[in-house]
């Protein structure tokens, strides 16, 4: 009799151990399953890129359009400039479509650049000068100021919109020619465009 109920202890034992092990894991699972946890977000993130934008009020209109040159005539007119920019950026101006003559009158029209404020393409009336660009520079010269990297000025521009004139004064300098050098002058032709560009900084 006593020797039974011993058999049947070491069986319940032997068969109640394994199911305390599978207890304990469930145990463990569950802890692990039940830790507290947290999170937070950062949301609606996106980039987009800024723009710059230049216009002048000359409506396609040339600046100058000279004709029948004579030594020392000369000539002023201004170009109000207005930047348009949503980031900083800088404003320079350069040569472009620059058009020698074979008789070098390039070098003979000189050009001269103040900026400032006041003024528009119709008429200087106003126009109130901050800084000068370039004082009696030959066309031949201009010419090769032909990119923005090389080019005149330095308006800092803000984001925003905001506005600058630039006077422009263009002479025919003949000083120390001889008449033979001067009437080899007679029936040339030159041009050159001055181009603004805005880029962002």
């Amino acid at each position: 009799m006593g020797t039974t109920t011993s058999k049947s202890r070491r069986a319940v034992v032997a068969l109640t151990t394994p199911v305390a092990v599978l207890a304990a894991a469930a145990l463990v699972w569950h802890a692990s399953y039940a830790a507290f946890s947290g999170t937070t977000r950062s949301s609606g993130n996106s980039w987009s890129t800024g723009s710059v934008a230049l216009a002048d009020d000359d409506a396609g209109a040339a600046r100058f359009q000279a004709s029948n040159l004579v030594p020392g005539a000369t000539d002023t007119k201004c170009i109000k400039v207005t930047a348009t920019a949503s980031v900083p950026g800088v404003v320079k101006g350069y040569a472009v479509n620059a058009v020698p003559s074979a008789q070098g009158l390039e070098d003979r029209v000189k050009i001269s650049v103040v900026e400032g404020n006041g003024g528009t393409f119709a008429s200087c009336t106003g126009f109130t000068a901050t800084g000068t660009l370039i004082t009696d520079m030959p066309l031949s010269t201009l010419a090769t100021f032909n990119d923005y990297a090389h080019g005149m000025g330095g308006w800092a521009v803000t984001a925003g919109t905001q506005s600058r004139t630039y006077q422009v004064t263009w002479k025919f300098d003949t000083t120390g020619m001889t008449q033979s050098q001067l009437d080899a002058l007679q029936g040339s032709q030159t041009g050159i465009d001055i181009q603004w560009e805005l880029q962002s900084s």
